[in-house]
């Protein structure tokens, strides 16, 4: 039996390749960490640019890492000044929110990222894609009924504000003294554009309110905004001169609003629970 002495040498150089590969790869592993371990030093000291750059030096050095591209988000989104409008300030928010998402990409289901992200389309006032964004959770059938239900409950609490933001207006909501007590009257908006905006966010919010009810029968911002809502279209029908829909809206908001209390000191004694067992010694 004659051997190849060219089929062992080249076997032999592929596997000293594999070995090379492995070590380079584990050695890249080695260095990432470090990256990572100077990204943490810089972002406490609050050199974030440097930590920016030692956190995407780290995800260069291991691409497959889940923790470079979270520091990564962190602290481009600490570079990001609330409540500075500038260009500049803006654009590195949305900075932020592209690299959030690429977390996601890696990892759907981190909420650190989802709330980020939320967080910053609010602060930037950019309404739309905070909606979108919102509602993207909201109508994802791959999470779980309590978050989607959490999504329709912002959701209803945004219309809520929309309504609320034009019933409160002082042309609309008239407050008097009769008797030594105030007495308040709702009107009509001068602008028929804006009552009929209200009227579409409270239709749109009960909706939302009701399909987070659906999704989760206990949760409480749901109940709560259920009731805020039927409460704005008590003062839309009161400025129809609709007293009967007024007085049924009025009805069944005090139900809602029970429902949202009794869920609310459900809570609270949950908390006080954990609290004392944590504040227990343990025998």
């Amino acid at each position: 039996m004659r051997f190849s002495w060219s089929r062992i040498g080249a076997t032999a150089v592929l596997a000293l390749f594999v070995a090379g590969g492995t070590g380079c790869s584990l050695v890249n592993k080695i260095r990432a960490k470090n990256e990572l371990n100077e990204t943490a030093k810089a972002y406490k000291e609050g050199r974030f640019e440097e930590a920016e750059q030692h956190a995407k030096r780290a995800l260069y050095l291991d691409p497959d890492s889940k923790t470079a591209p979270i520091f990564i988000a962190r602290v481009i989104h600490q570079q990001y000044k609330q409540g500075v409008d500038t260009p500049e300030n803006v654009a590195k928010a949305r900075e932020a929110i592209e690299a959030y998402k690429r977390v996601i990409e890696r990892d759907p289901g981190n909420d650190e990222a989802y709330r980020a992200i939320s967080v910053l389309y609010a602060f930037i006032k950019d309404e739309q894609h905070l909606r979108d964004w919102i509602s993207a959770r909201a109508n994802d059938s791959n999470v779980s009924s309590e978050k989607r239900a959490e999504a329709y409950a912002i959701l209803a609490g945004k219309d809520w504000d929309c309504s609320y933001k034009i019933t409160e207006l002082p042309d609309v909501k008239v407050t008097s003294i009769e008797g030594g007590k105030p007495n308040v009257v709702y009107k009509k908006p001068k602008e028929q554009k804006d009552f009929d905006t209200a009227q579409k966010c409270v239709v749109r919010g009960l909706e939302e309110g009701e399909t987070a009810i659906k999704f989760d029968s206990n949760s409480e911002s749901a109940w709560s905004y259920k009731t805020n809502l039927l409460l704005e279209a008590a003062k839309l029908a009161e400025m129809n001169g609709d007293a009967d829909h007024k007085a049924q809206y009025q009805k069944q908001a005090d139900v809602a609003g029970k429902k949202a209390a009794a869920l609310s000191e459900e809570r609270r004694k949950k908390e006080e629970a954990a609290e004392l067992a944590a504040a227990t010694p343990t025998p």
